[in-house]
């Protein structure tokens, strides 16, 4: 069957920390909890005139006709996930990423760059949010514009140019609809960043805005560790923001000094403050090869 080209809304939406619901369910609670959201994604996405693409695991691909019905699916989505009741403790939660825009279809399945940036945004959400485009709000309805909030611009995999990310505001409390018309706060002008590792200090800025650093010897640092990615990971500058980008099979290590060690795995997170990364393993292990940065704004 030919491809058809079809301006089409392509929406997103996957369990967020299913990983951790098995580890602390079990395999069978565990799945019957994700598919009860994924049943409830799908009923809302046949209510919004959508049609469901696949599932794949905890993840549901959906199109629809335009962005008003993807933004209003959306956020009975995770109106319906957020009524479920506690399982064993734990709230269940989704994350939403949709973008509108030419898109090919073909055998039931939808392809293209419009595909790949509603995955990109779904992938930049946190639990429990909505996520979508500055390309796809301008094509909202006046009255749906009114629930989002421009969030930044981010570089997106396979883009030249940065896209505009903006916040749906589904819940409707007063913290929310007081966000909503807020001006993003000004930037600062000369932000900086000193990376220390292995005896080697290294500076980003509007001037050098991009590290690599792998194992691999064309990487900008060289991380003698087995455990580390031949290009396991880069620092970028963006819009005077840090972001540290993981590539690896092992995952980053990521530690702001007085928080949580966190790990990403293919994720990325906006460097603050001061810490330390681990390359492959945890920064707090011992005698293991610690990146040690910080931010000045």
């Amino acid at each position: 069957m030919a491809s058809i080209s079809k301006t089409l809304c392509i929406l997103f939406a996957d369990v967020s920390g299913s990983t951790t619901l098995y580890e602390k369910l079990g395999d069978a609670e565990a799945l019957h909890a994700v598919e009860r959201c994924i049943n409830r994604m799908k009923r809302v996405t046949d209510g919004h005139k959508g049609r469901v693409v696949k599932t794949i695991g905890d993840e549901v691909m959906a199109v629809f006709p335009d962005a008003d019905a993807a933004m209003q699916a959306a956020c009975d989505m995770q109106q319906r996930i957020d009524d479920l009741p506690p399982i064993s403790g734990i709230k269940m939660a989704v994350r939403i990423g949709f973008h509108y825009g030419p898109a090919l279809e073909e055998d039931g399945d939808v392809y293209g760059d419009s595909v790949n940036i509603a995955a990109r945004l779904a992938g930049l959400a946190k639990a429990s949010q909505i996520i979508t485009s500055g390309e796809t709000v301008a094509t909202l309805s006046p009255l749906l514009q009114q629930s989002t909030r421009d969030l930044d611009a981010l570089s997106v995999k396979g883009k030249s140019a940065d896209i505009k990310v903006f916040e749906v505001l589904w819940q409707e409390t007063t913290d929310l609809t007081m966000k909503a018309p807020s001006i993003v706060a000004p930037r600062p002008q000369s932000a900086r960043l000193t990376v220390n590792f292995q005896g080697m200090e290294v500076v980003l800025d509007a001037n050098r805005n991009r590290i690599t650093l792998g194992r691999d010897i064309s990487n900008d640092l060289v991380v003698k560790d087995q455990r580390a990615s031949r290009t396991h990971a880069r620092i970028e500058y963006r819009r005077d923001k840090f972001v540290l980008v993981d590539q690896s099979t092992n995952g980053t290590f990521l530690r702001v000094e007085g928080e949580t060690e966190v790990v990403l795995k293919r994720e990325e997170s906006i460097l603050r403050a001061r810490g330390t990364i681990g390359f492959g393993h945890s920064a707090m292990e011992p005698e293991s090869q610690l990146l040690r940065f910080e931010v000045v704004d």
